[in-house]
């Protein structure tokens, strides 16, 4: 069995197609690990989580802050969007968007030895830490009553991780670090406003993965949600998200046994929605 990690499809079905032949990928003994943000922006967003959750027990899905959108737009919260217009509308639409609510927000295969979060981990977690806390905001998320957890998860507050935190300020925080982090500053305040490649950002900014002291470096982190990154050489990272969506490529990690990278273009039939 090969174990591929696959970095933000955002709907786009057709590279994802030329992906899976590029690494061959059998869907009858294959596991394909996908880093959140599978819908939105391109389009094909209905074929791609028909697609994933049609493959069942052979794929792996972190949620991403572009599913997250998806989930409160189908609960009245936020008005609908055209890219996802689609899956709102389809017959199995609800039935696609209760799967994807139930998804987690990190994945960590001990015998793998690798974790996937969409963006981040906190530099004050260490990877127990961050288990627990996945689990606590995934619990809220997946509950019936979840409705006000997805009114109360906008913004960027509070602006500093603490385990003192409690209600929805604590959630807000958890879902935002591992869904929006990309900055923070060497003294750990959370930054969700800077997106662009390092180099660009304000002085007093540093990328997550870079912060002294950072708990969870001895951890072997797959991470999609930055576009803008760019190739990085720091230990155990490794950054899946490679633009497709706006000209850039689709890639995968393989990860069991010896590590491996594939990529393929994103073409026209790749390019964001503009209806």
């Amino acid at each position: 069995m090969a174990v591929f990690a696959i970095g933000d499809v955002q709907g786009c079905m057709q590279a994802l197609q030329r992906l899976l032949e590029r690494i061959r990928f059998d869907p009858t003994e294959d596991l394909l690990w996908f880093a959140g943000d599978l819908i939105n922006r391109g389009p094909h967003s209905l074929e791609v989580l028909r697609f994933v959750r049609g493959l069942g027990d052979h794929a792996v899905a972190v949620l991403g802050n572009h599913d997250l959108h998806l989930i409160a737009m189908a609960a009245g919260i936020r008005a609908p969007s055209h890219s996802l217009a689609t899956i709102l509308k389809a017959e199995d639409g609800p039935e696609l968007i209760a799967w994807l609510r139930h998804r987690p927000l990190l994945w960590h295969d001990t015998d793998l030895g690798y974790v996937m979060v969409h963006a981040g981990l906190a530099p004050a977690w260490d990877l127990d830490q961050a288990s627990r806390l996945a689990h606590e905001a995934e619990t809220a998320l997946g509950a019936e009553d979840s409705h006000s957890l997805l009114e109360g998860m906008y913004g960027d507050r509070p602006e500093r991780w603490s385990d003192d935190l409690r209600g929805m300020e604590r959630l807000r925080a958890i879902i935002n670090i591992f869904t929006r982090l990309r900055y923070v500053t060497r003294d750990g305040a959370l930054d969700f406003k800077h997106s662009g490649t390092p180099g660009t950002q304000p002085p007093h900014l540093i990328p997550w993965f870079l912060a002294p002291g950072r708990r969870n470096a001895d951890a072997h982190i797959v991470f999609g949600h930055w576009a803008t990154l760019g190739p990085i050489k720091v230990p155990n990272l490794y950054p899946l998200d490679t633009g497709c969506v706006w000209g850039g490529n689709l890639s995968a990690l393989r990860l069991d046994g010896e590590q491996a990278w594939f990529s393929v273009p994103c073409e026209q039939g790749d390019k964001p929605w503009r209806g």
